[in-house]
């Protein structure tokens, strides 16, 4: 078999590999950094022809809650926290006036105050897509 690998981030790309390359299956690394659900989206592309909307951010929160609590609970403190901060960044790419929230994001250790900053995220940007 011939595996595609290398600059696959959207199910265009991915779609294009097996079109025209011919691979029989894909690889793919940076692109799930804060956005694991594109082998949802590429799944879906590649069955159907069309893309997915984008997700919302309460989605996307909910999503990156799910990952810190599971990053913490697997490494612990403080090593779950830090392994967080490049996918935290990446989840919220894209937001209006976001530099504080993200410094914030980013430089805190405290698990219940991620959480919370989380869910500010949600209440102050919810139902936005990116």
């Amino acid at each position: 078999p011939v595996i595609g690998n290398g600059d696959i981030n959207s199910p265009q790309t991915a779609g294009e590999m097996f079109r025209k390359y011919g691979v029989d299956g894909i690889m793919i690394g940076r692109a799930t950094v804060g956005h694991p659900w594109i082998f949802k989206e590429i799944r879906y592309f590649l069955e159907t022809g069309k893309l997915l909307p984008p997700l919302s951010i309460n989605k996307i929160v909910d999503l990156a809650k799910t990952h810190f609590q599971k990053s913490v609970k697997c490494k612990g403190e403080p090593r779950g926290v830090y392994e967080m901060r490049r996918h935290f960044s990446t989840y919220f790419r894209g937001l209006p006036n976001f530099k504080k929230t993200r410094i914030r994001l980013l430089t805190t250790l405290d698990v219940n105050e991620i959480t919370g900053i989380l869910d500010e995220i949600a209440e102050k940007y919810g139902g936005l897509g990116i």
